[in-house]
């Protein structure tokens, strides 16, 4: 895995100057998960590296459909293809979006509960988490039933664990000691 994101990060960082530059930073991030996610389907994944499949028709298979042949992305794709580097698609994606997100200030964040949370109360608690941080917040909300009751915030390096589970485990290492 960090082999992978090892090579995927130049090719990252080069995408992402490149939309920077261009100002567009939304359409480049849509088109390398169109991209991505054909990259990470078993059966075109399959077909990369194929050697009767011309490196043409292989970078015409990854273009989203309303890509023109003389774009940057075509020729971004098109190196990826010729440096045989287009399994790394997906880690490519991803990094793009972390940079995506560092340029624009906004901190992702995992709210794990035991039960969906209501608007409202997510709203309020991307509220808090901006105010703490600084920083907009993309919320992405999982339901886990192992966290019992309460919620763990995961924003980046700082975890928030205010889950029944994890105050029954804080209680036990206190017992124990």
């Amino acid at each position: 895995m960090s082999e992978t994101l090892t090579l995927a990060r130049p090719y990252a960082r080069a995408a992402f100057e490149t939309a920077s530059s261009a100002n567009a930073l939304a359409a480049w991030a849509q088109k390398l998960r169109f991209s991505a996610q054909l990259a990470a389907d078993a059966r075109v994944g399959g077909l990369i590296g194929n050697p009767r499949l011309d490196n043409a028709d292989l970078t015409g298979l990854l273009l989203p459909p309303d890509e023109t042949v003389d774009s940057p992305f075509t020729s971004f794709l098109s190196l990826l293809v010729e440096n045989r580097r287009a399994l790394l698609l997906p880690d490519i994606a991803a990094l793009f979006e972390d940079y995506k997100r560092e340029a624009e200030r906004v901190l992702k964040v995992t709210l794990r509960t035991a039960t969906p949370v209501p608007e409202t109360q997510a709203d309020a608690i991307k509220i808090a988490l901006k105010k703490r941080f600084g920083r907009d917040i993309d919320l992405e909300q999982r339901i886990d039933p192992s966290v019992i009751g309460g919620a763990v915030i995961d924003a980046g390096d700082t975890v928030i664990d205010g889950s029944v589970r994890g105050r029954l485990a804080r209680l036990e290492t206190a017992l124990m000691h």
